[in-house]
């Protein structure tokens, strides 16, 4: 693009004003913003907010998937329930059930391991390195590359400018684009590997519920839970060991038991996975019209195939437990998107926005006459790769069949010099790969893992041809033949599977095992899917920038809001504690409280609460968590932040930084604000810590992390 329409890095942070608390911004974007952060009410001056060093920024941290802070100067950390559920899965059995039951470690020696895939990630380091993953690959010089050439380009440097910040192995680091691929950042983050299971209130309090209230409102879910960072007694991450101690975090929040009320301000940090606000209007069709509906199908048939696979077995069913959980939180997302976008024709509204940037673009002098139809290109070569790579996705559904494809992928890549390997095949990846594989001995139960595979390809066969990867069904068994894969494999055995962490290709291709020989006969197809989608990627990382480059232009004109999609980076969100309106003379929240609870107890799952806290609640033994307006205790409040997934877990804090709640849902009306954030009706869905709080003393006696944590408690 003409260099008049690429912005530097200052423009692309924030450009004009927000009117809204649209916005998952950045920290050091957060100065830009010091009108709006006064408008709301944030008493916490924008350069602190900015800084990763200090208050309340330096407490915030991420575990895989979710977001959390640290509560105590000893590692303490406090997250969502559903954010430790595979941590708490892993120790339960049949017998020993901490998922129903609870549990509660009254002293440091009864904590138990939160397992391998369990991370604490700590952001101490941010810089912007886009002119090292760019350079050269502008002007004449990059659109002589394919796009292939110019993705692996990207990724070579990336490997390099995160290899020069692992010298130092305690830190793990990424380098993520930024507005799709105009800007790249590389973080910096402090890994924790030995991380533990504090407390976790019965599901019954964390899930209350289920499934039926998931993205609903009114929400009565107390969903939180504590695990503990230990490091080794040089203070230095370290491997899983009875003689490392706890982390001693340098900031951690005091937890406020004052509250909220209608109309406060608050503040949330964590991190967002992935937002899609400024994809096309075609990109919506295709994702409301194609691949959602698919995605709804295969989730439900895949729960389907679980529920009657693990039917009369305790044990599967503890298996299983986290997957199902899983798999039915995001098809009640992927139906809720469906929903919302029936509720309000987004690809209309976008078409309104389309025409009127590609109007104004159209008068902008010395732009490029060919930029648009290459994006038009390259979107469309997107999507159709994107309905091959789903069914691939179906056809492999199974658990044994993509370990035995990673092993073999990793043992290919091991004959190349570390420099030179896939990203996620590099000697920093062995240890998750090695966890993944042994994560599998509390997830994994061959019968469910048959059925799931015999049903997947079942859905693939009926699937549109035109979807099927060229030269992937005559590769494929039958759906009739699965059963003899499973009578002919060990890779069952978690000693099997890590043995073959330490095989070569040539190991894996005179193997007799059934999944290690599917694994190697799928090779190919695998590799060109994957180096089609780098030819794609190549080109969108090509063309996306001009595009968005142009698009801040084009709102800055309008003094409208500028900031990158989520991409599971540090973000901070501000809004208000606020009711909302999803049709005509229908207002709900902005609270719930504990009487709502007891209304919806049913004795008959999921609206079973524990009986303890129902008598607390006929007692009406609320002490100091009671609201002084409302006359008991909050359980979850609404207000106008903007999150996603990915800010499940995240602090919701007051104007001074105190913690105040967990953010753990949106309202199902809310859902498609991953691509439009209407702000009349997105609210996303917090725990009031004084619920939490309030739990853990009259119903769990969790009174040993009461005293560890920093409490203040409001004057009456």
């Amino acid at each position: 693009m003409h260099k008049s329409l690429v912005l530097p890095a200052a423009l692309l942070a924030v450009c004009g004003a927000t009117s809204a608390d649209e916005g998952q911004w950045q920290p050091h974007q957060l100065p830009q913003l010091k009108a709006e952060l006064k408008r709301v009410g944030i008493a916490i001056p924008a350069e602190q907010l900015a800084d990763l060093a200090k208050h309340p920024m330096s407490a915030i941290v991420a575990t895989p998937g979710c977001s959390a802070s640290f509560v105590s100067p000893h590692g303490l950390v406090v997250t969502n329930h559903h954010c430790a559920y595979g941590a708490i899965q892993r120790n339960a059995t049949p017998e020993r059930n901490y998922i129903a039951d609870g549990f509660l470690a009254k002293t440091r020696e009864q904590e138990l391991p939160a397992g391998p895939n369990m991370l604490v990630y700590v952001t101490d380091k941010v810089e912007n390195v886009s002119a090292r993953v760019l350079e050269g690959m502008g002007g004449a010089d990059g659109k002589a590359m394919s796009g292939k050439a110019r993705h692996e380009l990207a990724q070579k440097r990336i490997k390099a400018l995160i290899a020069e910040c692992e010298t130092d192995k305690m830190y793990r680091c990424s380098v993520p684009s930024f507005h799709r691929g105009a800007e790249y950042y590389r973080i910096r983050q402090m890994m924790i590997r030995d991380v533990r299971l504090v407390y976790a209130p019965s599901d019954k309090i964390g899930n209350y519920g289920g499934d039926i209230d998931n993205y609903e409102w009114p929400r009565h879910t107390g969903d939180y839970s504590f695990l503990r960072a230990y490091v080794g007694k040089d203070g230095r991450p370290a491997d899983p060991s009875p003689d490392n101690v706890p982390y001693h975090s340098r900031d951690y929040l005091a937890v406020s038991a004052e509250g909220l009320k209608n109309g406060d301000p608050i503040l949330l940090a964590g991190y967002p996975g992935k937002t899609s606000r400024y994809k096309l209007p075609v990109e919506i069709r295709h994702a409301r019209d194609r691949a959602y509906p698919l995605l709804a199908a295969e989730y439900q048939a895949d729960l389907d195939t679980i529920a009657a696979a693990t039917r009369g077995d305790a044990a599967g069913e503890v298996r299983y437990a986290s997957e199902v959980k899983t798999i039915n939180n995001r098809m009640k997302k992927t139906l809720g998107l469906l929903d919302g976008f029936a509720r309000k024709d987004l690809a209309a509204v976008k078409d309104a926005q389309d025409a009127e940037f590609r109007a104004w673009y159209g008068r902008q002098a010395n732009v490029s006459p060919t930029m648009l139809a290459e994006l038009d290109a390259a979107i469309a070569a997107d999507m159709a790769l994107a309905d091959e790579e789903f069914a691939w996705s179906v056809a492999t559904n199974s658990d044994l069949l993509k370990s035995a494809m990673k092993l073999h992928r990793l043992a290919l890549e091991r004959a190349k010099p570390n420099a030179e390997r896939k990203a996620g095949f590099q000697e920093r990846d062995v240890s998750f790969i090695k966890a993944a594989q042994t994560r599998m001995e509390q997830s994994f139960a061959a019968g469910v893992d048959e059925a799931r595979y015999a049903a997947g390809l079942r859905r693939y066969a009926a699937l549109a041809a035109a979807s099927h990867p060229q030269g992937l069904d005559a590769l494929l068994p039958a759906a009739a033949g699965v059963p003899a894969l499973y009578a002919k494999t060990r890779l069952g055995q978690t000693a099997e599977r890590l043995a073959l962490m330490d095989r070569d290709a040539a190991a894996f291709a005179a193997s007799d095992d059934a999944f290690v020989k599917l694994a190697v006969g799928l090779h190919g197809v695998a590799m060109s899917l994957e180096e089609r989608r780098m030819e794609v990627d190549g080109n969108l990382e090509r063309v996306i920038p001009q595009y968005m480059g142009a698009v801040i232009a084009w709102k800055k004109s309008q003094g409208k809001p500028v900031y990158p999609d989520a991409n599971y980076t540090l973000r901070v969100t501000y809004g208000t504690v606020a009711p909302y309106s999803p049709r005509d003379g229908l207002t709900k929240g902005p609270f719930t409280t504990a009487e709502g609870i007891v209304e919806k107890h049913t004795g008959k799952e999921p609206f079973i609460a524990p009986q303890k806290l129902v008598d607390a609640v006929k007692a009406r033994r609320y002490g100091q968590f009671k609201d002084p307006v409302l006359g008991t205790v909050p359980v979850n409040f609404l207000t106008t932040a903007d999150t996603t997934g990915g800010n499940s877990g995240s602090a919701v804090m007051n104007k001074r930084g105190e913690l105040v709640g967990l953010n753990f849902d949106s309202t199902y009306e809310s859902i498609t604000k991953d691509w439009y954030f209407d702000t009349a009706i997105t609210r996303a869905i917090h725990l009031d810590i004084r619920y939490m709080l309030w739990v853990m003393k009259e119903v769990d006696g969790a009174d040993n992390l009461l005293r560890e944590m920093t409490i203040k408690y409001p004057k009456r």
